[in-house]
């Protein structure tokens, strides 16, 4: 469901002013300079309201958060949060998730959170789905060796294709749970996720852990080449590469 338009967005984004990097792609390596005394450098990927971003931060002020979103009229909530409660820990960024190598440098985060995201529940829509190994890809780019992704989400499907994708790219999975809060409400929650809890809708998470790992070579086309069967063709015959058409 569309957002609602919020009233006075640009006046109550520019109250909040401090908090938003207008252009991240300067900050690319320096990010710390924000914050000269954290001890880690975390990035939040759609933050929405805030819930969870504004709990975090206020729980660990010796921990610098950019909290990434893309929807403004959600953005501004969240930044409303973090100003009225004077924290001055976390960063927000108007950015897709894709652009992540172009604002931070490599190592340079400790850890991404990536909470209820699209599920994106279509096949052919899996490579939209943030924890699919083009992202993780992304995502190897700028954490440390031993840095990690935190995921969670109310979606089953979306929680077994991404516990079978972390590992195939250089993750290694631990803390996995298909029913969060079974025991009692654990850590902060987003919005979302306060929502579904509820409703008595189990919570999955994992961690995945960043470890060596050497991205597999592409797998040789396995079709004759093309003078070989040239030879075998009568004279006059035009021969079709069936290889075209062939989904990469």
């Amino acid at each position: 469901m569309r957002m609602r338009k919020k009233k006075n967005l640009v006046p109550r984004m520019e109250r909040c002013a401090a908090q938003l990097i207008r252009d991240p792609y300067e900050h690319r390596g320096h990010w710390r300079d924000l914050m000269p005394q954290a001890r880690e450098l975390r990035v939040e990927l759609g933050c929405g309201k805030g819930r969870f971003t504004h709990g975090t931060a206020a729980a660990e002020p010796d921990v610098l958060f950019i909290a990434i979103e893309m929807v403004p009229d959600a953005m501004v909530v969240a930044m409303e949060r973090c100003v009225n409660d004077g924290l001055t820990n976390v960063f927000f960024v108007d950015a897709n998730a894709d652009q992540l190598p172009q604002f931070f440098a490599p190592g340079e985060v400790d850890r991404i959170y990536v909470n209820f995201c699209d599920p994106w529940p279509s096949k052919r829509h899996a490579k939209r789905r943030l924890t699919h190994g083009n992202f993780l890809k992304l995502y190897r780019q700028v954490l440390k060796m031993g840095g990690q992704i935190h995921f969670k989400t109310d979606n089953q499907p979306l929680f077994e294709f991404s516990v079978e994708e972390l590992p195939q790219f250089g993750f290694e999975l631990s803390e996995v749970t298909r029913n969060l809060h079974e025991n009692g409400p654990v850590g902060v929650m987003t919005d979302y996720e306060a929502k579904f809890h509820e409703l008595g809708q189990p919570i999955n998470r994992c961690v995945g852990t960043m470890v060596d790992w050497t991205e597999p070579e592409p797998e040789a086309e396995e079709a004759a080449p093309e003078e070989a069967v040239a030879e075998t063709a009568p004279r006059g015959i035009m021969i079709c590469d069936l290889r075209n058409g062939k989904d990469d």
